[in-house]
């Protein structure tokens, strides 16, 4: 599934929009039986007959016992994790040592029905803003937006790796110039997956359109990481993109559920 592809920028407006994007950056016991403990009938039996006991009050315990709760994600407080859409089933925690870090990890999570969540990834090193996380991100701060956001579209100047999300490519995702520690940021748009903060879901991570305005900034994403830290997206290594979005399935209704270890234990 791609997108139709619409008028594209040229020249200096390209180079403009590209940079606008960059800075918008688990027991239970045996059950009652019919014969006590010490060799009698049960209450039923005691006339003869082969009825069965009634449950007293601690196999009524025992029963209790054993319903076992979903598993939650361990890192989050209740707070974020009452964020997380009930129909999701998959997300992406990307979780930083404290707010003021540029580094982060990245864990990748399935939800079963009844058993809940559990990890499907190992940890993957992932760089965050210069200047660390914010739950008030705004134009140009450099931090990373806090939050727990949907990711329903992609992009990138190389071709779709086997995503099932909507993929646009094109020359637009063209990045050049150098980090804030001199490396290359070549490269950094050839896969990326938007993250719905501040911007219309179901469009290109290309469209400039922001909901809650200028002012509060916008084309967060997850791209490919370029040895340092960004403007306020989430980067990692190209073979780890290329997982995340092979991964990704619209179905399971993805969210990236993003901050500092703190926020996110709220």
């Amino acid at each position: 599934m791609s997108y139709r592809s619409g008028p594209r920028p040229h020249g200096v407006a390209a180079l403009l929009l590209t940079a606008g994007l960059l800075l918008s950056g688990c027991a239970g016991g045996s059950g009652p039986k019919g014969v006590n403990d010490k060799g009698g009938k049960g209450a039923e039996g005691a006339g003869g007959g082969l009825g069965r006991a009634v449950p007293g009050p601690a196999a009524e315990e025992q029963t209790e016992a054993r319903v076992v709760r979903p598993r939650e994600i361990p890192s989050l407080g209740p707070k974020t994790r009452s964020r997380i859409p009930e129909d999701s089933r998959q997300a992406v925690v990307v979780t930083g040592d404290a707010p003021d870090s540029n580094r982060a990890m990245l864990v990748l999570y399935e939800r079963d029905p009844v058993e809940g969540w559990r990890s499907v990834s190992d940890p993957w090193p992932a760089h965050n803003a210069l200047k660390g996380w914010t739950d008030d991100h705004r134009q140009g701060d450099l931090r990373s937006p806090i939050g727990v956001f949907g990711l329903t579209d992609a992009g990138g100047r190389l071709p779709d790796p086997g995503t099932k999300l909507p993929y646009d490519r094109g020359p637009a995702f063209t990045l050049d110039g150098v980090g804030f520690e001199g490396e290359p940021l070549a490269g950094s748009f050839d896969h990326v997956v938007a993250i719905n903060y501040n911007r219309r879901p179901g469009t290109t991570p290309l469209d400039w359109t922001r909901p809650l305005g200028a002012g509060k900034g916008g084309g967060i994403w997850i791209h490919v990481d370029h040895g340092g830290p960004t403007q306020g997206c989430v980067s990692l290594p190209m073979g780890r993109m290329k997982e995340l979005l092979r991964w990704l399935d619209p179905g399971s209704v993805p969210q990236v559920v993003m901050g500092d270890v703190s926020s996110l234990g709220r």
